[in-house]
């Protein structure tokens, strides 16, 4: 892959009719399910998003077994993968759609192991059918995902250390099916401190990361190609550090995916936050993101950036796709502040305890952002 290639992948769930609830659940009808299915996504994407992308960035797609893909349609979506050019970037098993009491983790036994089933069948569907769309490079195999969405509990109880030891082990085992299938997928942890439940098993990057040694140790997990799908929102809305849990999961070689939305509430005009709900704002302008970007570059990182990213509650169909655009070249434009920045000068400065002139230079870094921004949008 060329060093100036920048992979970004699409998630699926970010073109839906509605979220329905509090807001309308047809403020986009030509994206309602009935209309809209996983492989015209793809059709989409390579119609209206690829086209306005800078030349350097490659496109993938995210999807959830078995929801948005499965064993009826996977063959129909990775020939249409291929035909735009595109890859399977990551898949997850939405467990979360079939189960509301611990899915994997569950202390219902007929729960866990119909969940540990459907991880299973998500793993050989990537090897199987799927395969012809995964990245000819394997180092950018696509990641199997493990988001929390059901590992959670709403009473505190003694269960809990059981419904740990249950997550253990099935993961575990999930670990050892993929490593028979062929090994070659990265398998990540979506850490997350609550939706779907007030409490949720694996919360924090750290969290994540104690995770694996433990199966290391226990079970035997060979530890390559494991870590976290870092979700910069996740750590965001319980007032945690991105950037800090940047320097972990790269420190500890755990970084296996990204996720580049964002609460907003780090740069002075969207609203969120810390105790706010999951908002999924794209990927902004902002002077984390550039830290978060030469953090990744000093390091290496070349796999896939996912963009899990809702429209907001009143965007129709045209300006949903704009909100992904935006995401995509936020991300490239702090790339390229970061790539400009004088890191041996701002060294020096925060050295010598000249931390207001650290900031100017950050600063500096921010406006050049956004003046990327402004020349590949315009």
């Amino acid at each position: 892959m060329p060093p100036s290639t920048s992979l970004h992948s699409i998630c699926r769930w970010t073109f839906n009719a509605g979220k329905g609830g509090f807001v309308p659940a047809d403020m986009r009808p030509a994206w309602d399910g009935s209309k809209l299915d996983t492989t015209g996504t793809v059709r989409l994407i390579k119609e209206q998003i690829a086209p306005r992308m800078p030349d350097n960035v490659r496109l993938g797609l995210e999807v959830h077994y078995d929801t948005e893909v499965n064993e009826r349609n996977a063959a129909e979506l990775a020939d249409a993968l291929v035909d735009a050019g595109m890859h399977l970037a990551l898949i997850t098993p939405g467990a979360h759609s079939h189960w509301a009491y611990g899915g994997v983790a569950s202390l219902d036994p007929n729960e866990r192991k119909a969940a540990e089933a459907l991880g299973e069948k998500a793993v050989d569907l990537a090897y199987g059918p799927l395969k012809k769309a995964w990245h000819p490079e394997p180092g950018l195999a696509p990641t199997f995902v493990l988001w929390n969405g059901s590992y959670g509990y709403d009473i505190a109880s003694i269960g809990i250390r059981q419904m740990y030891q249950n997550l253990k082990e099935s993961v575990a085992g999930l670990c050892k099916h993929e490593a028979r299938a062929g090994g070659r997928l990265f398998i990540g942890i979506e850490p997350k401190p609550n939706e779907g439940h007030p409490a949720m098993l694996l919360p924090t990057v750290a969290s994540a990361m104690l995770f694996w040694l433990k199966l290391e140790s226990e079970f035997g997990v060979d530890r390559a190609g494991k870590g976290v799908n870092k979700e910069f929102g996740h750590s965001e809305m319980i007032g945690l550090d991105h950037v800090y849990d940047t320097v972990e999961e790269l420190d500890n070689d755990a970084m296996v995916h990204m996720h580049l939305n964002s609460q907003g509430y780090n740069d002075g005009i969207i609203l969120g936050g810390p105790g706010k709900f999951d908002i999924d704002h794209g990927a902004r302008v902002n002077g984390m993101n550039i830290a978060i970007a030469g953090l990744i570059a000093q390091a290496g990182f070349e796999r896939w950036k996912g963009h899990d990213m809702q429209p907001r509650a009143y965007d129709n169909e045209e300006q949903a796709v704009d909100r992904v655009v935006r995401s995509v070249l936020s991300w490239e434009a702090c790339a390229k502040a970061a790539a400009q920045l004088d890191s041996d000068a701002l060294l020096k400065l925060l050295a010598a305890r000249e931390t207001a002139k650290a900031e100017d230079v950050m600063r500096q870094a921010l406006l050049s952002a956004q003046n990327a921004f402004d020349a590949m949008y315009a």
